[in-house]
């Protein structure tokens, strides 16, 4: 009788421990843990269509290397104006956090700057090619001061 009690003793303890056991999650804690957000990789020559196409996610910075008066008759829609002759003196303008692309009239200026930040460090930057001619060429949205 009594090793029948021991048993019975212990049934009832093992029951009541499963029963206040942490639960299992249903959800494997790998899947809790969020990846890291992948860099944006562009080669360094960028098509006026990836621009486009990465613009208005705003996950790229445009700088366009022409003169004001350029600049003022139309640009790319967010573009930020930094004339190649300022540029070396406005680094600290140029962002770091995520992909600039360089934008001139053809190509040529938005080239030169491109070597210009490459030789001051900058890593991240691409250049558009064709530049506004080809971006107006293909039909892109482009802003205006006149």
């Amino acid at each position: 009788m009594r090793v029948k009690n021991c048993i019975v003793l212990l049934l009832v303890l093992a029951s009541l421990l499963t029963g206040c056991a942490t639960p299992t999650p249903t959800v494997a804690p790998q899947a809790l843990v969020q990846p890291a957000a992948t860099p944006l990789v562009l080669p360094v020559d960028v098509a006026p269509k990836t621009v486009e196409d990465l613009r208005s996610t705003g996950a790229i910075a445009i700088i366009d290397v022409r003169e004001p008066e350029e600049y003022a008759e139309g640009r790319i829609p967010g573009a930020v104006l930094i004339p190649l002759g300022e540029l070396s003196k406005r680094l600290v303008e140029v962002p770091t956090d995520k992909p600039v692309v360089l934008v001139c009239r053809s190509g040529n200026r938005s080239t030169q700057a491109l070597q210009l930040l490459q030789k001051a460090g900058f890593t991240n930057v691409h250049n558009m090619t064709g530049g506004m001619k080809a971006w107006i060429a293909a039909g892109y949205a482009v802003e205006a001061d006149r």
